[in-house]
């Protein structure tokens, strides 16, 4: 049966438009200028222009855009994108959380991701809290989608998706190297090299940051600070140009290690008021240290100047060890270092013990070995047919996926004791104690899309199909070598239809107003019965260009039937990983965005505009219960971890010799447990208004000169209160470096 599918699969798609480059004046915005024969298989949208023109909420990050800041933090590169949450963690963007339209950002868990295309969270069925995620200064563009634009990208389709496209095989040679040096002796180099001939293609990339971070330990010489490696290469191989029928091979192999010393234990009020940058004792010996491997073939035929088919096949591996500060147990009782921080006076022994400030018996500190594998792999494939003549045009996508990823947590705990402001290992713990289980998922997904546009008319009905396996086996806390006798097997099984569609009315060449409806899903988890998350939702939205003046207002509600949250400890809670219901609830919010070109001048080389966000997202829980991580809830509770106001406002001034551009965006202040009217203190992470700087000189049309500015203000600002404790943003940071180019 499974070869079957595989087979079948090669026919039709889920998960992607393949898209033409088009070089017409009005999509000059797309991600690079490519060859007009070579297609671009790895994008949804491909343009400012398409994004513009769809029938759902949809925007485009180009390649231009990109370089302005040279961000290597996708919670900065997505600030200005509005309906997007971000919840930083600890300041380099190394494991963002993105929420979209009030979903939780916790681990960036309930949206999909995706890189060329493919599922890139490193479990998305079983366990889809996204550990990894790519190095995103190798990137060339962003692609996020809302509302009804998102309906063939499951499985999650609640609240949006986002494609990282990234760096494309060139038409030509070319050569680009990127290096810079900064603030907490942070390094960044950046290399690619690739080249197209008339039968094949390549290109190369290296990608290594390194820094010592901005937090310093109590009582160490250790650093706060990271390591990371990136490698890509992509080579394709393809018929003339003037085939018969024009075909596409191209086999895509990514490799990279990151060690972080990085943790989960924060800090009380009073010390973050003291010093937000520091981190205590109990803290010395947390790090996380991870290996991700992709390997992609995609294959491509075009049969016709009007049908073409693209197949991908991949394969993801992910493994992660966080070996970090769980617990302190000084007498019968552990306690979570989440209830000391929270609550030090209760816990003040406790709370001396992890500063440093009192010795502790042997195996007083429970430092857990968080070991987990990840894999995924599958095979999807798209057929797109289009037909019309005149001003009626048809527009067609089958789309199918067969997917299989797995979570394996096979962990320990460790003891130790604190001697003289210093941690000592006391004990050893034995690999597979503390958590010994394995979560499986095995999906197939399939969607049809049909376009239809007519003079001033688009619609765009659609629907999509999961069928979903979910197991998982636990192997008990003793039975390390899984074959034992104490296995206890849960099963799901879940098939839902989704459907949606949108109408876009283009009033004339400057206005358009869209609307779409869909319903919103997200998987459930492998217990039994467990049902998924499930909403209606709609948007309705208007978009103009006016001279220089251009952007667009959406108006959208979600109105979900049962609304899911995530017993992750890094949102808080106690790590299981398992969801729990939160009943129903309703999202409902504005997105404007506005661009205004104050100058604009191609005949003397410079330009200044100014772009403008605003986020209005109102949450309301409609049902009561008791969550391990939100609380105890009440009817008329908001959501936590949502900002209800956000905006972004960026200029850029740019000439042929130098460009000088200034982004800053404002976080409302939020709440960390559910509750309605005024947030109570010890609940709340307050407002921010962080101003980034960015500037560049060009020594001659292949060498510049950058440099970029984090936080120039030197706010002090808290950006969560979990998993343990305040945790600051980034403080000022200045970063200089060369970009040279063939």
């Amino acid at each position: 049966m499974r070869n079957i599918i595989i087979a079948a699969s090669l026919l039709i798609s889920p998960v992607l438009f393949s898209q033409e480059k088009d070089l017409t004046n009005t999509q000059k915005d797309s991600i690079e200028n490519l060859s007009e024969v070579v297609i671009n298989t790895d994008v949804i949208v491909g343009s400012k222009f398409k994004a513009k023109n769809k029938a759902g909420s949809t925007s485009f990050i180009s390649a231009k855009e990109l370089k302005t800041f040279n961000y290597d933090d996708v919670s900065r590169i997505l600030r200005t994108v509005p309906g997007v949450s971000i919840q930083e963690e600890e300041g380099f963007g190394l494991r963002p959380n993105i929420g979209m339209r009030g979903t939780s950002p916790d681990r960036s868990s309930k949206i999909t991701l995706m890189e060329d295309g493919v599922l890139i969270a490193p479990a998305p069925y079983a366990a889809p809290a996204a550990y990894y995620f790519p190095t995103v200064n190798r990137m060339q563009a962003f692609e996020i989608l809302k509302g009804g634009s998102q309906i063939q990208y499951g499985p999650y389709t609640t609240g949006g998706a986002i494609n990282m496209v990234s760096t494309q095989i060139p038409n030509r040679f070319k050569a680009r190297v990127v290096a810079s040096i900064g603030s907490f002796n942070t390094k960044k180099t950046y290399i690619n090299i690739g080249d197209e001939r008339k039968n094949f293609g390549y290109v190369l990339e290296y990608n290594n940051r390194n820094s010592d971070g901005f937090k310093k330990i109590d009582n160490s010489t250790k650093n706060a600070g990271f390591e990371g490696n990136d490698y890509v290469a992509k080579f394709r191989v393809n018929t003339d140009a003037d085939a018969k029928v024009y075909q596409s091979l191209t086999a895509k192999v990514q490799y990279s290690e990151d060690l972080a010393n990085e943790t989960y234990l924060g800090l009380t009020e009073e010390d973050y008021g003291d010093n937000p940058y520091r981190r205590y004792a109990a803290s010395n010996e947390d790090y996380i240290d991870s290996e991700h491997k992709q390997v992609m073939l995609t294959h491509f035929i075009k049969p016709s100047q009007n049908f073409n088919i693209t197949t991908k096949a991949y394969q993801n591996d992910f493994a992660r060890n966080w070996y970090k500060l769980d617990a302190l147990q000084l007498g019968s009782t552990k306690v979570g270092i989440n209830s000391i921080l929270t609550d030090p006076t209760t816990y003040n022994a406790e709370y001396l013990a992890l500063t440093g400030a009192n010795n502790t018996a042997d195996n007083a500190l429970l430092v857990k070995a968080n070991n987990r594998k990840y894999g995924a792999k599958g095979i999807q494939s798209v057929a797109n047919y289009n037909f019309g003549k005149g001003s009626l045009k048809h527009d067609l996508d089958f789309g199918f996926r067969y997917h299989e990823d797995y979570e394996d947590r096979f962990q320990w705990v460790d003891g130790y004791a604190i001697q003289n402001g210093v941690m000592n290992r006391t004990s050893n713990g034995t690999p597979g104690t503390d958590a010994n289980r394995i979560t499986k998922a095995e999906a197939i997904a399939a969607h049809i899309l049909y376009t239809i546009s007519y003079d001033k008319f688009t619609f765009s009905p659609g629907i999509r199909y999961e069928n979903i396996n979910l197991q998982s086996i636990n192997y008990g806390s003793n039975d390390v070598s899984r074959t034992g006798s104490t296995v206890a097997k849960v099963d799901n099984h879940i098939d839902v239809w989704i459907p949606g569609m949108g109408i876009l009315y283009k009033i004339n060449e400057d206005y358009n107003v869209f609307t779409s409806i869909h319903k919103g899903f997200s998987p459930p988890g492998a217990k039994v019965g467990e049902d998924a998350e499930s909403s209606i939702n709609s948007e309705l939205g208007f978009r103009f260009r006016k001279n220089a003046f251009y952007g667009e207002l959406i108006g959208y509600y979600n109105d979900f039937s049962n609304l899911q949250g995530t017993d992750n400890m890094s949102g808080g809670g106690t790590g299981t990983g398992d969801l729990f219901n939160a009943g129903a609830a309703t999202v409902k919010g504005i997105e404007f965005s506005a661009t205004y070109e104050v100058l604009n001048s191609t005949d003397r080389g410079y330009k200044l505009p100014i772009s403008f966000t605003y986020t209005l997202t109102d949450t309301k829980l409609n049902s009561a219960f008791n969550s391990p991580i939100w609380g105890n809830v009440e009817q008329g509770d908001e959501i936590p971890y949502i900002a209800k106001n956000q905006f972004a406002l960026t200029a850029a001034f740019e000439t042929e010799k130098f460009n000088l551009a200034v982004s800053g965006k404002y976080v409302d202040a939020f709440r960390t447990l559910a509750g309605a009217g005024a947030i109570p203190s010890q609940n709340k992470v307050n407002s921010n208004f962080i101003i980034d700087l960015s500037a560049k000189y060009h020594l001659s049309q292949k060498v510049s000169l950058m440099s970029n500015i984090v936080n120039l203000m030197d706010k002090e600002y808290a950006v969560s209160r979990v998993p343990a404790g305040l945790r600051p943003g980034m403080p000022f940071s200045i970063n200089f470096g060369i970009m040279a180019q063939l």
